[in-house]
């Protein structure tokens, strides 16, 4: 078996199927965005080359500026709230144990299973400005329950409810799987030492869920500037725009508007923003652990 993982035609054999999918998949698509984002491309007929005249018209587009904006509020609910949320609700789990902690597990997944377009029609029925769940409830303690939670002022705060709530179920489980990699003697160690659940969720849980960390907040970045259904369905970027966001509005731009060249210059910033992230996400985690170093060392 050793002899046969060494030879470079079985090696090339079997890296040939992945590196062609990524190659038609992937990297095709990404150089075939790039050509188009230099030209006038309406998705029919003839392409010109225009050079960088999409991407000037993107600096002075005040809607793809707002829509980046959504997008990067969004990023910071991800990390911010869902991800510090998820991380507490997948250890609370990991203790409970028994059947609670498979019929948890369970329920805060249920809404991923969920189709996008079902989910967002429920909450159209939540937050409807005359029989919704959210202004009844509202009612019920004494409130007026009259808001209109698609005005310009509320839209952006209510799509961002849902998309937080609805990621909420993925982030949950991946630290879920993480904390159940955690060797248990270590938590054994620590409570005969003294140790209480919060030091040994901050002095345990924490560091050793650093890789698993940096995954998901680095999937939370893209998925914020990927978020294109439940958007689409939700408001479809209104009122005004107010709730446009990057993928919706290239959407929009490439399909609708019938500018696929000015859509496909959006899609290359995406892409230059989701490698940024990475990198940046990168340094960051690596920088933290140099600091620890350092300190181990002092």
């Amino acid at each position: 078996m050793t002899k046969l993982y060494s030879d470079k035609k079985v090696i090339a054999i079997l890296i040939l199927p992945g590196l062609l999918l990524f190659l038609f998949a992937i990297l095709a698509p990404i150089c075939l965005s790039v050509y188009y984002g230099f030209t006038d491309y309406s998705g029919m007929g003839t392409a010109t080359w225009i050079g960088l005249n999409n991407y000037k018209e993107l600096l002075k587009d005040e809607v793809f500026w707002l829509s980046l904006r959504n997008s990067l509020f969004l990023a910071i609910g991800f990390i911010c709230i869902q991800h510090p949320l998820a991380m507490i609700v997948a250890a609370v789990l990991d203790k409970l144990g028994g059947w609670g902690e498979n019929f948890f597990r369970c329920v805060f997944f249920i809404p991923n299973v969920i189709s996008v377009a079902v989910i967002a029609y429920l909450w159209k029925f939540i937050y409807n400005p005359d029989f919704g769940l959210l202004n009844n409830v509202i009612k019920m303690f004494g409130g007026k329950g009259d808001t209109n939670w698609f005005s310009s002022e509320n839209a952006i705060w209510a799509v961002l409810v849902v998309l937080i709530w609805h990621g909420f179920g993925w982030g949950m489980l991946i630290y879920y799987t993480g904390i159940k990699n955690i060797d248990p003697t270590l938590y054994e160690a620590a409570e005969i030492d003294g140790a209480n659940k919060v030091q040994a969720f901050l002095r345990i849980t924490l560091p050793l869920m650093k890789p698993v960390i940096q995954v998901n907040v680095t999937m939370a970045i893209i998925s914020a500037l990927k978020q294109m259904e439940t958007v689409y369905l939700l408001t479809n970027g209104g009122p005004n725009n107010r709730t446009q966001f990057t993928a919706n509005y290239l959407y929009q731009q490439a399909f609708k508007a019938f500018r696929y060249g000015y859509g496909n210059a959006i899609g290359v910033i995406f892409i230059i923003i989701c490698l940024f992230a990475t990198l940046l996400l990168n340094w960051i985690f690596k920088d933290w652990d140099d600091v620890k170093v350092r300190r181990a060392k002092a």
